[in-house]
């Protein structure tokens, strides 16, 4: 007789689970406070429908995305909980620096550094933590130390010169070679010493494949939160066993970078810093008014390694898509060295003042960022506090609203011939005043990315060094190494081989 109460409570339990999930179903297409908003109603009744496309069929959504917005019109319900709008005109609405702003938890806790400023949710962590590394950022700055990218690009040339004059050598693999630079450049800035992957024989190529691929991490870890977790649980000694030359050369570069975060900040607590050593971020935020709870070993590492994460790859592949764009086009190319010979810079160093005069060279590089933003993913904004407006619709407070510049920077009505690389759209002053409000390769508002000066500096001076100095062939399926064709949070591309192409010199 005891057995009927348990049988009837299993029943009881499977009864009520066969209701929830029609009745969750019910609530989210008709009852939600989003049910007002068009889209497809799979995606409004669950979140498996974005992770379909992100990790069973390889970081598809943002293009999943962009197909909806063609179906269902500007503003689009892309989960059961999150808006897309594939407007221009709302992006200075939605990105500004007026309010509270959060960033949206469930993508950004993914990323597994939450104490950093790029993950920050809270708006005002986020504002206090920035605060204290904005100078170390500032246009000023960066102008001050644009020696250390001048003296870095000189060493690219060196390098990229040898293999022009090596006949055994003439292959090179261009990527690697500007992801070695940036990299260089960006511990540097940031930790006041190189870590020499310009010296490597293969820049240390891997490094950059593995940076690029951990993306998928990032997207299989927003829909299955553990999954983070459990890659981070993997020992060190088992990957360095097990894991291919790439990742384990990339450990060791990111390991290198948490031991030199971790003595930076031991010689600021100790009051022990060398005499005139270089500044470091680590500085600048040891030195701020941060509370102690602030200046942790562990959040100073979780800050170094997305801030220079983020520098590292985002700007090589802009230099790789942009220099291989003009060496494919040889009217562009012979148009800009006319503008750097006519400038007086051939073939020397120039400092970003005399690089920024020249007009073409500007409107090249605007080309290359508008076809490889810093993020592939949407940013999606919270506002917490109260409801936003589009058009005749009223968001309600507190719900994720997102944008994704790659979409909008590919915009027909804006960009006219979207597909195509074309530095005169940006020499036209009319179509200029609506461009820009269409373009926004470094994000914009209170989360514009912190490093965009310091990666100015470098599309400046490492485009014009090398187009004075050098001749490239690509191979013929090198644009497969520049073409976006899924979201790594960054941009991911059809194939990394290193954009392999024959040098010589110009």
């Amino acid at each position: 007789m005891d057995a009927v109460p348990g049988s009837l409570t299993w029943i009881h339990i499977a009864g009520t689970i066969a209701l929830l999930f029609p009745s969750l179903a019910i609530y989210r297409l008709f009852f939600h406070p989003l049910a007002k908003f068009p889209g497809p109603r799979l995606a409004a009744i669950t979140r498996y429908v974005e992770a379909y496309y992100d990790v069973v069929c390889g970081g598809q959504y943002t293009f999943k995305i962009a197909e909806m917005h063609k179906k269902y019109g500007p503003i689009v319900r892309i989960s059961p909980y999150e808006l897309h709008v594939n407007d221009p005109t709302f992006f200075e609405k939605l990105y500004n620096r007026e309010g509270r702003w959060n960033k949206y938890d469930w993508a950004y806790d993914a990323h597994g550094t939450p104490l950093s400023t790029l993950s920050s949710i809270d708006h005002n962590v986020h504002k206090q933590r920035r605060a204290a590394m904005n100078p170390f950022f500032s246009k000023a700055n960066v102008i001050n130390r644009q020696s250390i990218v001048q003296r870095l690009v000189s060493k690219l040339c060196h390098r990229l010169d040898d293999f022009a004059t090596n006949s055994k050598m003439s292959h090179i693999k261009l990527s690697a070679a500007l992801g070695a630079l940036t990299r260089d450049v960006a511990t540097e800035f940031l930790l006041g010493k190189s870590f020499d992957n310009l010296d490597a024989d293969d820049f240390r190529a891997g490094v950059g494949n593995t940076l690029q691929e951990s993306g998928a991490i990032w997207r299989t870890t927003k829909h299955l939160r553990w999954f983070g977790s459990m890659i981070k649980a993997v020992p060190l000694s088992l990957v360095r066993k097990m894991g291919d030359p790439g990742m384990i050369e990339c450990l060791g570069f990111v390991e290198d970078m948490a031991k030199t975060t971790e003595a930076l900040r031991s010689e600021s607590t100790s009051g022990k810093t060398i005499q005139n050593s270089p500044p470091t971020v680590v500085g600048a935020i040891m030195d701020s008014d941060l509370p102690p709870t602030e200046k942790t070993a562990e959040r100073l590492t979780d800050e170094v390694i997305t801030v220079a994460g983020a520098a590292f790859e985002t700007t090589a592949y802009t230099l790789s898509v942009t220099v291989y764009n003009v060496y494919s086009n040889p009217r562009i190319l012979q148009r800009l060295r006319a503008e750097l010979l006519s400038a007086g810079l051939n073939k020397r160093e120039p400092n970003l003042a005399e690089l920024e005069k020249l007009p073409y060279l500007t409107a090249v590089l605007s080309e290359g960022l508008r076809f490889s933003p810093a993020l592939a993913t949407r940013m999606a904004r919270v506002a917490p506090d109260r409801d936003l407006v589009y058009g005749k619709q009223r968001i309600p407070a507190g719900t994720p609203v997102g944008m994704t510049a790659l979409l909008m920077h590919l915009d027909p009505e804006v960009y006219p011939d979207p597909m195509r690389f074309d530095p005169d759209r940006w020499m036209d002053a009319e179509a200029r005043k609506r461009i820009d409000k269409a373009y926004a390769p470094f994000g914009r508002g209170t989360r514009i990315c912190i490093g965009m000066h310091l990666a100015w500096v470098e599309l400046y001076m490492v485009v014009a060094a090398i187009v004075q100095r050098f001749d490239f062939e690509f191979d013929a399926d090198a644009a497969k190494d520049v073409t976006w064709v899924s979201d790594m949070f960054t941009i991911g591309t059809a194939a990394r081989n290193g954009l392999k192409a024959v040098i010589t010199r110009h």
